[in-house]
């Protein structure tokens, strides 16, 4: 039986809604959006008193519903289908006497201008707005022009649709440029989730007279789990938010039908602001065997710590899954801007939401676990924020790592899932028990600088064992260029360690070394200088005026622009020029290193294949678990060593650096650092 139509225009045929109604009989027809469904949100806008019209009525049960249960009486049904109308006056004349049925076309209606308090379409929106053809846009001027007219000022224009872009945009931006209020509700638990997976929502117009002049438009939204609408500053952003709302309903749709083969992530955002408040993603492990106790989990991520590997990367996620013995596991981020109480809070407010995201088969009573690290859910203290002209907005916070250590972080909020610079803090160190004084131990604030938070920190200064002397002896004299201060911890780390070296810091960004000052412990002195400067011009000057200066020259400057692949360096500093000016200030023997961070494989092979050819010795170190990349360059193959003579090498300057008094992290092997190279 062909029910459907041939092409979009047939719905606004009538002859085609007499031969869909002839060929359905008398079976109820709702396109979506059941009575049950959408009776909390008629309520609040159908009083029993008002006089209502419902346009392009068709056979469904909505309006006998409205009057069966009291919600409103005086009701007229209209729709184009002499069939239906029929149909309908049949089944309703005797049983509901203030309810009529009258054919009329709702581009054309017979009723006298304000006539009734409200108008009630339930797809008949949808099914003319089928594009943004001219004609099809002149239907709808003039049904919405129509409306309008029968409508009292004050009265409400209830239009239930599923909101396609198109529809939703023309009927918001018709209304509100008319001066009326727009607010768009989602409707709960609306549709077969079977027959449509979209969710239903109510667009509330509700006519106001037109001031003239006036530009101020309002629009709002009410989300299914608020009663409280939201407002919106533009139809576009009205739209957007309708939009994702949807994208949310075909996300909970796909994983309640199948596991996710890619790790699908969202953020639920706080009601009022609308900023982000968790961030989840969906980690499925198929090699974990279901049962009844292991479908499904809920993991809170510790604050701080969402941009460690095992948390902030696909496989650190998909190893945490596995680990935990989950077939589903969410990973929930806490995000800096907002407070939290604690875990029974948090789970509280999640518990509800997180069940739409559950594998197919979950029972509906089931009992979700809340998983995290040590039971709670971390410390971070935002310390200072600020704006940056060249780095836009930065925060410089504390959050609680493993066995209870503090780490002092700058993170730049253009890319907030990457730690800019670390720093461990040092214990408090203990003092009497004064009972009378008993509570919460303080948190650490005094920089440990002895302490290299970044492996590829590490990496870096075991580069230093490359240096051209027989023994690398940390007093010999030295003079180092590094390339992008952050927090300071590099060039801080060489000045302590090495006693000889003379360390040049140049760094663009003047809130830096402010930052770094004021927060990271860092000083200058007579063998530390910093240059405010950029380092493509400080290294041309220097090519110019003083070649084959440093024993050893060190980038790690992150690039602002986030669209290419590579995050650290900028593009220019790898520029076969660029890079012949570096070599021409280091000595013959020296060492340039370069911490590379490079997703894209092409442009990695390219960066490799200009500085093979600017330097005819290159060693690189992979970072576990991490992009970084530390690359070792020397002007001159004579240097060249094996693995084993390196990892010779830094034993030795290993134990030179570890003097009596002198503090050293103990999980720093150097020899570790340089064993693990190759050389390209």
């Amino acid at each position: 039986m062909e029910l459907l139509p041939r092409g979009p225009a047939e719905f606004g045929s009538a002859r085609y809604w007499d031969r869909f109604f002839r060929q359905r009989g008398r079976r109820p027809f709702e396109w979506y959006g059941a009575f049950p469904e959408l009776c909390p949100v008629l309520r609040k806008y159908v009083r029993p008193r008002d006089k209502v019209l419902v346009v392009g009525c068709g056979n469904s049960e909505l309006s006998e519903q409205m009057y069966d249960t009291g919600m409103c009486e005086d009701i007229v049904n209209i729709d184009i289908s002499d069939a239906v109308i029929r149909q309908m006056q049949e089944r309703s004349a005797s049983k509901r006497p203030k309810m009529s049925y009258v054919l009329m076309d709702v581009l054309q209606m017979d009723f006298p201008d304000a006539h009734f308090q409200v108008v009630l379409d339930k797809g008949t929106l949808d099914a003319i707005l089928t594009d943004d053809e001219e004609a099809t846009l002149s239907k709808v001027d003039r049904m919405f022009a129509e409306v309008s007219r029968v409508l009292q000022v004050g009265g409400r224009y209830l239009c239930v649709s599923l909101a396609q872009a198109h529809v939703l945009k023309k009927a918001v931006e018709y209304f509100s440029q008319e001066g009326w209020v727009v607010r768009v509700h989602e409707v709960a638990g609306s549709g077969d989730k079977q027959q449509f997976v979209l969710p239903v929502f109510v667009y509330v117009m509700t006519k106001f007279r037109k001031i003239p002049g006036s530009a101020q438009q309002i629009l709002e939204i009410c989300p299914e789990e608020q009663d409280k609408p939201m407002r919106m500053e533009s139809a576009e952003r009205l739209v957007e938010a309708v939009r994702d709302r949807q994208h949310y309903a075909l996300l909970c749709s796909q994983l309640s039908k199948t596991p996710c083969g890619e790790q699908l992530s969202l953020d639920l955002c706080e009601k009022v602001s609308g900023r982000p408040r968790y961030t989840l993603h969906v980690v499925d492990s198929p090699s974990v065997k279901p049962s009844r106790d292991n479908r499904f989990a809920i993991f809170i991520i510790p604050q701080g710590r969402e941009t460690e590997w095992l948390f902030g990367t696909e496989d650190g996620r998909r190893q945490l899954a596995a680990s935990a013995g989950f077939g589903r596991l969410v990973t929930v981020a806490l995000h800096r801007e907002q407070r939290y109480e604690g875990m029974a809070s948090i789970q509280a407010e999640l518990s509800g939401k997180v069940m739409e995201l559950a594998p197919p088969g979950l029972p509906a009573r089931q009992q979700v676990p809340f998983l995290s690290v040590g039971g709670d859910i971390g410390v971070r203290t935002v310390r200072h924020c600020d704006t940056s002209p060249l780095s836009g907005e930065y925060v410089v916070e504390d959050v609680k790592g493993d066995d209870a250590c503090y780490f002092r972080r700058l993170v730049f909020l253009s890319n907030r899932n990457v730690v800019q610079s670390e720093a461990r803090l040092l214990a408090p160190k203990k003092r009497r028990k004064d009972k009378r004084k008993a509570g919460p131990a303080e948190p650490p604030t005094a920089i440990d600088k002895s302490y290299l938070c970044c492996e590829h920190h590490k990496a870096m200064v075991a580069g230093l064992c490359l240096l051209g002397s027989p023994d690398p002896v940390p007093g010999s004299p030295i003079a180092v260029l590094v390339v992008g201060l952050g927090g300071g911890s590099l060039p801080l780390f060489i000045h302590d360690y090495f006693s000889q070296a003379h360390v040049a810091v140049v760094e663009i960004d003047p809130c830096m070394l402010e930052v770094a000052t004021c927060w990271f412990g860092f000083s200058q002195g007579d063998r530390m200088q910093v240059h405010v400067a950029d380092g493509l011009d400080y290294v041309a000057k220097l090519a110019a005026e003083a070649p084959a200066r440093y024993d050893a020259v060190m980038f790690d400057v992150d690039s602002k622009d986030l669209t290419v692949g590579m995050s650290c360096p900028p593009p220019a500093f790898v520029e076969k020029p660029f890079l012949q000016k570096v070599k021409t200030i280091l000595k013959p023997e020296g060492v340039f290193v370069l911490n590379l961070v490079c997703r894209d494989a092409r442009l990695k092979e390219s960066v490799l294949a200009v500085l093979r050819e600017v330097f005819p010795l290159l060693y690189a170190r992979r970072i576990d678990g991490e992009v970084n990349e530390i690359l070792f360059c020397q002007p001159s193959p004579a240097g060249r060593r094996d693995p084993t003579e390196l990892g010779a090498r830094a034993r030795v300057l290993e134990g030179a650096l570890q003097q009596p008094g002198r503090p050293w992290d103990s999980s720093y092997v150097l020899a570790d650092m340089l064993q693990a190279v190759t050389i390209i």
